[in-house]
């Protein structure tokens, strides 16, 4: 009878632990915001430009706490990785793999529960910098 009732009592704790979320906060705000809300499909519009972008960003291979993946622009790729720190993004965009053609900086709109990260771009070389706004595509994680 003990080991009945000690049965039921881990399989309800399993399946108490199975129901909690792996994931962080439903809706953090911006100072709980951390790299696990990037990760996801993205898109990306930017003041005064008719293109935007798309993004998809995974877990870093190789680093904790930081993103990694590919921005594209019209069949143009790019790879992207990043992080949050204090509630800051930071993107960087490197064209050939290898050197930073472009630096994203943004903070999350607030009330947006991490589905909306605004900031400035900017492009390396003369490119004028410029406003952006990425928004999390519905069901993207």
């Amino acid at each position: 009878m003990l080991r009945l009732a000690l049965l039921a009592c881990a399989l309800a704790l399993h399946g108490a632990a199975r129901a909690q979320p792996a994931s962080p906060a439903a809706c953090p705000g911006a100072d709980e915001l951390a790299h696990v809300h990037l990760i996801g499909l993205w898109r990306a519009e930017f003041e005064g430009l008719a293109q935007g972008a798309t993004l998809l960003l995974g877990q870093h291979p190789e680093l904790a706490e930081s993103v990694r993946g590919a921005i594209n622009r019209n069949g143009e790729r790019a790879e992207v990785s990043g992080d949050v720190d204090d509630g800051d993004v930071t993107l960087e965009e490197s064209a050939n793999g290898v050197n930073i053609s472009a630096t994203w900086w943004g903070t999350m709109e607030e009330g947006s529960c991490g589905k909306t990260i605004k900031g400035t771009w900017q492009g390396a070389g003369d490119s004028p910098a410029r406003a952006f706004v990425l928004r999390k595509l519905p069901d993207s994680r």
